[in-house]
């Protein structure tokens, strides 16, 4: 315990530092931590117990277990509940160490920031604060779920995969139009990737943050990501500093392990423009890496509302404005061999009008199926729907095809 002490208030930290569980929590619940560590073995009760009972008291603070020896499902199921953010095998690395707690401290940093932001947003819209306050707890439900790969560098790549997908299968929960969209952004830049015969450290950048590009809106209010995908234009300066925020969550939601640095630039660059009015950074020219304009240039793509031959020519017609020339050159070559999944919309119950597809099934409460996946709607079904939901409410987001 000296050792870690010592090693941490040479870099300036400020430690408090126990052998006495009991101390440890009385200290959390006078106190405000960045970060606490624990030591798995610790006497009366485990360091993840220990670990346990700090997140009731400081969720904001970010945990971190010392241990020798710990089972692998032991880790990941304590990282899936929360109760750990890093897990660091004695004897641990100085280097190493120290990056974990700096990262660890840029951690609790951005969830405080993140408070604060929602706080200066009440001000202006007391609805918006109102589902703002589940931001924390999404972020934090991101962020552990992302967690998993850490210290599994023998299987680096199979887990890299499955975190891919958790969190696209997480985005796509909270709301369906942005998984779908991660999908069809992928897609396009698969082929693109072709094209342009990248490396397989470029191409699984530029892929990763195809399907995770939208990620860090997860947490921000439902009904301001509807408002920012069908009319931008509405949302006031506020709203619109939170929108212009999701990059930068985005790029520190991506780190979840190693080689997944380049995939967060992508992302924190997606909705930067060639002539410097994008954000979140104003990047213009080639100060934006060039992999990011190929990735702006396929969301673009995809989440446009025009028709395909519309959308393409829109995108040309923004060469060095928006896009860059290059990267649009590239993205016509390979939209010819792109399998993007058709386009999704999310709506509501009264928004349902006869000849729309249904893109996921709908449920009761119950679990009763009342409408399947690729269910044309018929003015007789979308009653049924209707009469169903005043029985019995139907809570579930509705998806249909454009």
């Amino acid at each position: 315990m000296s050792a870690l002490r010592d090693t941490l208030r040479r870099q300036n930290y400020e430690v408090v530092a126990t052998t006495q569980p009991a101390f440890a929590l009385e200290e959390l619940r006078k106190n405000p931590f960045a970060v606490v560590i624990a030591d798995q073995r610790m006497p009366l009760i485990s360091g993840l117990e220990l670990l346990d009972q700090a997140k009731q008291i400081q969720p904001g603070a970010t945990r971190i277990l010392i241990a020798a020896v710990v089972s692998l499902d032991t880790v990941i199921d304590a990282i899936n509940k929360g109760e750990i953010y890093r897990f660091i095998v004695k004897p641990w690395l100085r280097e190493e160490l120290l990056m974990t707690i700096k990262n660890a401290v840029q951690r609790h940093e951005l969830l405080q920031q993140n408070l604060r932001l929602q706080t200066a947003t009440q001000t202006m819209n007391g609805q918006l604060l109102k589902l703002n306050q589940s931001l924390e707890e999404q972020v934090k439900l991101v962020a552990r779920q992302n967690q998993q790969l850490l210290q599994m560098n023998q299987t680096l790549e199979q887990n890299l995969l499955r975190s891919l997908e958790l969190s696209l299968h997480t985005t796509q929960m909270f709301y369906p139009t942005l998984g779908s969209q991660g999908r069809r952004v992928a897609q396009l830049c698969h082929p693109m990737a072709h094209v342009l015969n990248l490396a397989g450290e470029d191409r699984r950048a530029l892929e990763s943050a195809a399907l995770l590009h939208d990620i860090g809106l997860v947490g921000t209010p439902r009904s301001l990501i509807r408002r920012w995908l069908e009319n931008p234009a509405s949302l006031n300066s506020a709203e619109r500093a939170l929108i212009e925020q999701h990059p930068v969550l985005g790029q520190e939601l991506s780190a979840f392990g190693t080689g997944m640095e380049r995939a967060g630039v992508l992302i924190r660059a997606h909705h930067e423009r060639m002539d410097g009015m994008g954000y979140p950074d104003r990047l213009a020219g080639d100060k934006i890496p060039w992999l990011g304009r190929l990735l702006a240039v396929a969301v673009a793509f995809a989440s446009s509302k025009l028709v395909h031959d519309d959308a393409v020519e829109e995108i040309k017609m923004q060469a060095n404005t928006a896009f860059d020339a290059d990267a649009i050159r590239v993205f016509l070559r390979a939209l010819p061999l792109s399998r993007a999944p058709r386009k999704e919309r999310q709506i509501s119950l009264s928004e349902l009008r006869p000849g729309m597809v249904l893109a996921r099934e709908i449920y009761a409460p119950s679990g009763l199926l009342l409408a399947p996946e690729g269910q044309q709607l018929s003015f007789t079904y979308i009653e049924k729907l209707l009469n169903h939901d005043r029985l019995q409410p139907i809570d579930q987001s509705l998806v249909v095809y454009c």
